[in-house]
């Protein structure tokens, strides 16, 4: 599993933007798709909501990427 980290300057991030920023698609609509599809688990879970808060010390998974949030 190739896993990113990926430091958090704010409080959180949305989820659409979080992947976008992150590499795994081309724009936040791409990646509003992504989580549509039912492809991402946020914590081990499916997460269908498209723009969820996402902070640090949680972990998003889409595929064989992972993303680990950290504060700065």
């Amino acid at each position: 599993m190739n896993t990113i980290a990926f430091d958090l300057d704010r409080e959180y991030i949305e989820l659409n933007q979080l992947l976008k920023l992150a590499g795994l698609c081309d724009s936040g609509g791409a990646g509003k798709q992504l989580v549509a599809s039912g492809d991402v688990l946020v914590d081990g879970a499916v997460e269908l909501r498209k723009t969820a808060k996402i902070r640090a010390g949680q972990t998003v998974v889409l595929g064989s990427n992972k993303i680990c949030l950290r504060a700065c």
